[in-house]
């Protein structure tokens, strides 16, 4: 079943997020990934206010769970864990 990886983004260091950017793009394709939305424009309804959010569709929860743990996208990773505050989560579709 199709699952959707979302995330929230308030960037801090726009040089890390750049750099996290530049690898968790392949390294998310890699896996099977597909960008649906990618920054852009957003309007927010209610709860807090995140300037960028990302939307990947994967196969499967398993595949999408199984490319935030891996190496690649890991690596990703570290280059934004000091360079932006965000909420990611991963949800089957219907």
């Amino acid at each position: 079943m199709t699952a959707y990886w979302m995330s929230k983004v308030q960037i801090t260091d726009e040089d890390g997020y750049a750099e996290y950017a530049k690898r968790a793009g392949p390294a998310i394709e890699k896996h099977g990934g597909r960008f649906l939305a990618r920054g852009g424009k957003c309007v927010t309804l209610e709860g807090e206010e995140y300037p960028r959010n990302v939307l990947v569709q994967f196969d499967s929860l398993d595949q999408a769970v199984a490319c935030y743990h891996s190496k690649e996208y890991q690596e990703a990773w570290d280059f934004q864990k000091n360079a932006a505050d965000r909420l990611v989560c991963i949800v089957e579709g219907v």
